[in-house]
């Protein structure tokens, strides 16, 4: 059974997502101004497609942490569904991406005209320079910026080491450091054709101020990211967006 409504939910997603990208080719052209509205409406859809098909649900602990305004969330990141969310629970979403990503038909170009931050991750001092005044920017705009500090997707239980954007970013906006961690790679795994049902739960931690040493700072946020979700507490919402 798990395995038939997996199939028909990753049916579901890439239909729906190739049909919104194909919506995307008006919005880009007639009203780019409503491309978040776009992005919002597609996770909406994902989501709730998970939730009816495969049994899967969002639980948020901590939210009351996120702070109003600019704020830079640095969270975990084992699933997919990690670049989903939050554009359902911030306003101004603003992810911190590979540049990759641009170069995917149809989806790119909206990526693009959102206003998120794409990193090259081989250009080195470059790409450095460019992610401090793309953030810059999008803090100088109130928008909520969240880079995953690994880099990349990492195993349920695995933690990969933290690169240092997360810190320059943190000292070049001012902005304190939100921890988040999830468990959301037991359920919806990493390039997995199984959706397992169950609860993705997202923890918001304590916030980390900006000031402090970089080494000092790391390691906090290293500690923080170990958090197991089911241990924070606070506050628990069981719906997004």
């Amino acid at each position: 059974m798990i395995f038939l409504r997996s199939a028909l939910f990753n049916a579901y997603f890439l239909a729906l997502t190739l049909l919104l990208s194909l919506a995307g080719l008006g919005v880009r052209l007639f009203a780019p101004h409503e491309v978040m509205r776009l992005a919002r409406f597609w996770a909406r859809m994902v989501l709730g497609g998970a939730s009816a098909l495969c049994g899967i649900r969002v639980a948020v602990t901590g939210r009351e942490r996120l702070p109003e305004g600019a704020a830079l969330i640095a969270s975990r990141h084992e699933s997919a569904v990690d670049t989903i969310i939050w554009l359902l629970l911030v306003p101004r979403c603003c992810y911190v991406l590979k540049k990759e990503l641009l170069r995917v038909p149809l989806f790119g170009p909206l990526v693009r005209l959102a206003g998120m931050i794409s990193v090259d991750r081989a250009g080195g001092a470059s790409a450095m320079r460019a992610l401090m005044r793309e953030g810059a920017l999008a803090a100088g705009q109130q928008r909520q910026i969240i880079i995953f500090p690994e880099g990349t997707r990492a195993e349920p239980g695995m933690m990969l080491p933290l690169q240092p954007g997360v810190a320059a970013l943190a000292a070049h906006t001012r902005l304190p450091i939100l921890p988040v961690v999830t468990n959301s790679g037991r359920l919806w795994g990493r390039r997995a054709f199984r959706k397992n049902p169950g609860v993705i739960q997202l923890a918001l931690l304590p916030l980390i101020e900006p000031h402090l040493p970089r080494a000092e700072l790391m390691c906090r946020l290293e500690a923080a990211l170990r958090t197991d979700p089911r241990e924070v507490t606070g506050s628990v919402e069981n719906s997004v967006g």
